[in-house]
């Protein structure tokens, strides 16, 4: 039996869903994802993908049991001096399910396991994303300190970590 939401590495198949998922104005608003079009999807896909190749970033596509694209979850720098960060967003139609959590806590068992040298998983978001507060807490991350706006973000972070 297969868990949902499944994680799998992006595919150029799905820049049309993408596309779509970008193009929510909340996504924007937290996020510097912006996708408005075939070219610019199969670019930010081919960013995904040479993190894979090169190990310095491993984004997975967040689907729910018909495949349909639900968000994105990534792992940045993994090992970088025992810690790496993890990123995600949800698409606007899969908000307030638990699936960003779900996807989140997924990520995180994976590398712990994948990675043994990661002692610590931090996850940052902007201080007026309440929802991503709360994804943070449910997956395991709890609250560690508030950080000083930094580019391209204008808000002060919070920064939630995660132990192995």
């Amino acid at each position: 039996m297969t868990a949902f939401p499944l994680l799998r590495p992006w595919r150029d198949e799905d820049a049309p869903a993408l596309i779509a998922a970008a193009g929510d104005a909340e996504l924007q608003r937290w996020t510097t994802v912006r996708v408005p079009d075939t070219p610019a999807a199969l670019q930010w896909l081919s960013v995904q993908h040479t993190g894979w190749s090169n190990g310095t970033r491993y984004s997975f596509a967040v689907l729910d049991e018909r495949e349909q694209l639900l968000g994105n979850v990534a792992l940045k720098r993994p090992g970088a001096f025992g810690e790496t960060e993890v990123g995600y967003w949800t698409a606007e139609h899969a908000r307030g399910r638990g699936v960003a959590s779900q996807a989140v806590e997924a990520l995180s068992r994976w590398a712990f396991e994948t990675f043994p040298e990661v002692q610590r998983l931090a996850l940052l978001h902007q201080v007026g994303n309440v929802a991503s507060c709360r994804v943070a807490l449910k997956s395991g991350f709890p609250y560690e300190r508030t950080l000083p706006a930094q580019g391209p973000y204008p808000q002060d972070g919070h920064l939630h970590a995660r132990p192995r």
